[in-house]
């Protein structure tokens, strides 16, 4: 509001006034709608204090000014207020008071434009590139949106995937039990829990559908033809052999303490590849022994009796480097290879008689036999454990191929062998009865026996070019069950030697041996151990592969089953599991059970 000039000094207006325009040609200010002279007073000084000073002039007084003429010297606020006491005390002027918003401290020009009069705190259109708003940043970072919404939740998705995966799976999966209930103790008791694989590449005809035709029939010893009853190619790739997993092999998982080998056999060491069974010894640690190497058996799982048997292989190794100790060969299937109860009493016997053959070292003190006694002869009593009482049940083993090297010529030999027991005096069976078709390559081997077992082998040269997968070749045997049977070898298309039942006849004070009549599995493995051959460490190298091209039998009349009639097996397997699932039992008490007694040794009541 203006305010009214009277003789006293005037009110003075409580914000200080707004110089908005100085013209410094004519010495005049504009203030609002009034203008300050040179020649004025200052109504703020009293009139004994003012000095000359410049006057105001009505605002209609004010010239035109240009911004040319705005050289001069600026006048402070004070000196030009203090003219107001010089002022006549009757004029009466109106003057016009604004806020102020700036201090003018020196003469200067001041244009009048459009924006003069805007406030500092009005917002430009580029005031936001220059000032970021807080207030800005947090509404974009606001997360109550929709985007906000599809970003939350899927850091949450994610997290909660991770968290499931790595943790709550592994607990579940430690922890869970198995929704079907647990298979009871019976051994043909099939059960849907999660440790029990699937079959993989399940047939259902013994013979492999691959075998080629020229293969289904097989000339045997006196000229008869022998239809195949039997084949398994491996032409299937990547084919494995864990417990459950093949319909008629089995890799076992142990250490073959009874000859003190150097590898543990482990299932992944065998598989199928490029038309081949596998199986490879590697150097390395492994359940603290020195290599790692694999046993297939068709324990339990495929039986045959009588017929020919046969394989194609190709040898591990080098023909001229000796330590390597391939094996293929047959045994009862009352006893199961690599765990010893089952076998205490029970291999290499092949034996129906009564006498001191069935009795503990062969009631002998000389040290020529070390066997504890046959476990289940044909004279067990009628009321004791026994799989079929009356005849006389073990586990007896035909070799097919225990490879090794001859020394002398540095060629590759290979011992066939039947496993004998109860022994000859010295280990000596009637070789009249016996025949080498060939001497320039087969031999009766010179090693006959030890304490454990008595041995009929004749061995034979090879080739050095059936190894390490350069050449395949055949190894076989055909036998004839009984106390009048044979057995006869063979390698490729050539016999290599023959033994009848008659050169194990018999014998001071033991009886007849027969060529056995049990239920025969099949073994194929790859060993390494100082029991069986000179090792050349310095060249047997670290790692080597043993590899069948197939498999076949050959019979008459079709027996390829674990239970024959009057040599039943299974059920008997099923009633000792503990003996026949755990490897580390070595005696048949040691596992739970009892010897059965004897009409000779214990009497029958």
């Amino acid at each position: 509001m203006p305010v009214q000039r009277s003789n006293s000094f005037p009110t003075i207006p409580t914000n200080p006034p707004s110089i908005l325009c100085l013209d410094s040609s004519k010495e005049k200010i504009l203030l609002g709608s009034s203008v300050i002279s040179p020649q004025s007073e200052n109504p703020f000084l009293s009139p004994k204090d003012a000095p000359q000073s410049r006057q105001i002039f009505p605002q209609q007084s004010l010239p035109h000014s240009s911004a040319s003429n705005t050289t001069s010297s600026f006048t402070s606020p004070l000196n030009i207020f203090q003219s107001f006491s010089q002022q006549k005390r009757s004029s009466s002027i109106s003057y016009y008071w604004f806020p102020s918003t700036q201090t003018i401290t020196k003469k200067f020009t001041i244009i009048p434009h459009a924006g003069l009069l805007s406030d500092p705190k009005d917002a430009e259109p580029d005031d936001a590139m220059h000032n970021p708003s807080v207030d800005k940043i947090s509404q974009e970072c606001n997360i109550w949106t929709q985007r906000g919404f599809v970003n939350t939740g899927g850091l949450l998705l994610i997290a909660s995937g991770l968290i499931i995966m790595f943790v709550v799976y592994p607990i579940f999966s430690i922890t869970a039990k198995p929704i079907h209930p647990a298979c009871d103790s019976r051994w043909d008791c099939v059960s849907n829990a999660p440790e029990y694989s699937t079959l993989k590449g399940f047939r259902r005809n013994l013979v492999d559908p691959d075998t080629p035709t020229s293969a289904w029939t097989k000339t045997a010893h006196d000229g008869s033809k022998y239809k195949l009853v039997f084949s398994d190619e491996f032409n299937q790739n990547g084919r494995t052999f864990y417990p459950g997993e093949d319909q008629f092999w089995e890799a076992v998982d142990l250490w073959y303490w009874p000859t003190q080998d150097l590898q543990w056999y482990d299932p992944d060491a065998i598989t199928t590849k490029d038309g081949f069974l596998q199986i490879q010894l590697d150097a390395f640690k492994n359940h603290n022994l020195s290599y790692r190497s694999g046993m297939l058996q068709s324990w339990n799982k495929f039986c045959f009796k009588g017929g020919i048997i046969e394989a194609s292989i190709s040898l591990p190794g080098s023909g001229n480097v000796s330590g390597l100790w391939p094996g293929f060969w047959t045994m009862g299937n009352l006893g199961r290879p690599g765990y010893g109860a089952t076998n205490e009493g029970m291999w290499p016997y092949s034996y129906q008689e009564c006498d001191t053959g069935i009795t503990p070292n062969q009631s002998r003190s000389d040290g020529l036999n070390l066997l504890p006694g046959m476990r289940l002869p044909s004279c067990t009593c009628s009321e004791q454990d026994h799989p079929s009482p009356g005849k006389g049940r073990s586990a007896p083993e035909i070799d097919v191929v225990e490879a090794s090297v001859d020394p002398t010529l540095l060629l590759g030999t290979v011992s066939q062998s039947n496993q004998i027991a109860p022994f000859d005096d010295y280990y000596m069976p009637n070789y009249d009865y016996c025949a080498v078709y060939n001497p320039n390559l087969t031999m009766i081997n010179k090693y006959r026996g030890s304490h454990f077992q008595q041995a009929m082998s004749g061995q034979t040269l090879l080739n050095n070019d059936w190894y390490d997968g350069k050449a395949y070749q055949s190894y076989g045997f055909e036998y004839q069950p009984g106390k009048n049977g044979f057995i006869e070898w063979f390698i490729g298309d050539y016999k290599t030697w023959m033994m009848t039942a008659d050169s194990i006849g018999p014998n001071g004070n033991i009886g007849q041996r027969t060529i056995t009549e049990e239920p025969m599995s099949i073994i194929f493995n790859l060993g390494l151990s100082n029991s069986f051959s000179y090792i050349d460490w310095e060249n047997l190298g670290g790692s080597a592969t043993m590899r069948i091209n197939w498999i076949r039998i050959y019979q008459d009349s079709q027996v390829t089953t674990c239970d024959p009639e009057g040599w039943p097996t299974s059920e008997y397997i099923s009633n000792h599991l503990e003996a026949y699932m755990n490897a580390n039992w070595t005696t048949w008490e040691a596992a739970g059970y009892t010897r059965p007694k004897n009409s000779l040794m214990d009497g029958c009541h």
